[in-house]
């Protein structure tokens, strides 16, 4: 008796779970289809513009066209265009339009198929809108760039941009290292095995690579010797120090030599004092009494130490790959001044003089930068403090962590 009452029990717990499992069944699908039929997809965007409902046209800027001759192409009427030139006024320089850039029309999706955005891509980051709705205007915009860690590495066997090109780097590297070693490692005499560990920012834009960032660490092996660079940022400011925490760059003397005025400043049009026509004055004259002496304003290599026609004896110093100096007009050299000789800052190189086409006794003093003419008075002269002692700590366990990583980073075989 007591079996059957706990089959009967038994049975009815079975039947009261397969209703309700069933009346689970039964109304799932009707729950999950009122949440898809709920959903609201994210809209596809490009340029910040919803675009699910619009036809895009892409293209490039060619040769001597403007804004006139492409958006006549996709119907614009030209009191459109017109109202455009005028409202970019201030936003962006319609002159700026270059061969070569991408652009992109986005139009209704109808039969007449009718503009509604412009969009000029002023470079890889950066892009205009030209919004040819009702209200037309026009504004600017940035794409956002993502930045990916990288390492790399390099054995030298001819120069530093072969070595990258050689890794299947970006040769933009290259330029980087050679502006953060200028003043301790002598690009023009690196040597067939001198090698390169990097750590460093790659930048892309739409998942592609447009460029280098910021080198985060580097050491870079120069005829036995190893220079670490660590980049750090004190007080809203970055720059490169090794690892004991003082700065890689130097700085410049003010003045090659104690003067008594300028005579004449850095002009690209100055009326020359002796042939009396308008040419450029890539230099600034000091004026001094003969004989006095003319120093380096940084540490470098002699490359020109003679006579040069109208600039006289001259003396050229390459400080490092992106700086040099040249001193004009000089009586003599000073001693031991020749081609190839390695000098200091502050030491004498020569004197003043009158040499070459000069009306007087000065010092015609110019400063290159990658070849070009720079202002010696503008110029910037890079710091040369160590980290400050309220950061160093910081720094150095910044610097630890990168060291461990460098090490780490195998050289090509």
């Amino acid at each position: 008796m007591k079996n059957k009452w706990l089959i009967a029990i038994l049975l009815a717990i079975l039947v009261v779970t397969l209703l309700l499992t069933f009346r689970y069944l039964t109304r799932a699908p009707s729950f999950l289809t009122e949440v898809e039929e709920g959903y609201d997809p994210e809209p596809v965007t490009r340029y910040g513009i919803p675009v699910d409902s619009l036809i895009m046209f892409d293209g490039v800027v060619l040769p001597r066209e403007t804004l006139s001759n492409i958006l006549t192409r996709y119907g614009v009427s030209l009191s459109t265009i017109d109202m455009l030139a005028r409202r970019s006024r201030g936003v962006f320089d319609l002159r700026r339009i270059r061969a070569g850039n991408s652009y992109s029309v986005l139009c209704l999706n109808d039969s007449l198929q009718t503009a509604r955005y412009f969009i000029y891509e002023e470079s890889p980051t950066s892009f205009v809108v030209f919004n040819l709705t009702d209200s037309v205007y026009v504004y600017t915009g940035a794409k956002d760039i993502e930045r990916r860690v990288k390492e790399t590495s390099g054995i030298i066997e001819s120069s530093l941009w072969n070595a990258m090109i050689a890794e299947g780097n970006n040769p933009q590297l290259a330029l980087e290292l050679s502006d953060i070693y200028a003043w301790t490692v002598d690009f023009f005499g690196i040597q067939r095995g001198d090698n390169y560990r990097v750590i460093y920012e790659m930048l892309y834009v739409e998942g592609q690579p447009i460029g280098v960032g910021k080198v985060l660490a580097s050491v870079f092996q120069h005829r036995g010797n190893d220079y670490y660079a660590f980049y750090f940022e004190q007080d809203d400011k970055g720059d490169f120090f090794d690892e004991q925490a003082n700065s890689l760059r130097k700085t410049f003397l003010k003045a090659p030599l104690k003067y008594s005025r300028i005579s004449s400043h850095f002009s690209h049009r100055r009326l020359h004092p002796v042939h009396r026509v308008y040419r450029p004055h890539h230099g600034v004259d000091y004026a001094a009494p003969a004989g006095t002496p003319v120093m380096a304003v940084g540490d470098g290599v002699v490359t020109i130490a003679r006579y040069r026609g109208a600039n006289g004896n001259m003396v050229e110093i390459r400080h490092n790959s992106v700086h040099k100096t040249q001193y004009l007009h000089l009586s003599r050299y000073g001693k031991g001044i020749r081609e190839g000789v390695r000098v200091t800052q502050g030491q004498v190189i020569g004197y003043v003089g009158s040499t070459g086409t000069s009306t007087g006794p000065h010092l015609d003093f110019r400063f290159y930068e990658h070849g070009t003419p720079v202002n010696p008075l503008t110029v910037k002269s890079p710091p040369a403090e160590p980290v400050q002692e309220e950061y160093k700590e910081s720094f150095l366990i910044l610097a630890d962590s990168l060291l461990s990583r460098l090490r780490a980073i195998e050289l090509p075989e």
